[in-house]
């Protein structure tokens, strides 16, 4: 009895095997629906980062734009300072190269040197 309990089992399984190894690898019909509606999800998901990704990076954009502005602000009125602090100058030694060309004194308006007046010997 014991051999006939197995040969049943055996025949059994060699009958049931394709049934069971064709429900295997075929999917149920609404896997694919699955599959697809999840790949959708992905796709909305990794669209919806990258919209935040690039907002994120046109903001750092203005902000660099705007202190880029700024600093080229400063920089353009520091050269304009220093463009006529250099005229004034270039003005004021015009005025006392056409002073010595005449024979006047010059002007004694100007900044002294910083080691002082210089002193004419005495005769």
């Amino acid at each position: 009895m014991k051999n006939s309990f197995v040969a049943l089992l055996i025949g059994l399984g060699v009958l049931l095997a394709p049934a069971l190894s064709a429900n295997t690898t075929d999917p149920p019909d609404d896997v694919g629906a699955t599959v697809s509606h999840d790949a959708k999800g992905v796709g909305e998901t990794v669209k919806h980062d990258a919209k935040v990704v690039a907002a994120a990076a046109k903001e750092g954009a203005k902000q660099v734009a705007g202190a880029a502005k700024e600093v080229a602000h400063a920089v353009a009125a520091k050269s304009k300072e220093g463009a006529l602090a250099v005229a004034d100058a270039a003005k004021r030694g015009a005025a006392k190269t056409k002073a010595a060309v005449k024979g006047a004194k010059p002007d004694k308006s100007d900044e002294k040197p910083a080691n002082g007046p210089a002193k004419e010997p005495a005769h």
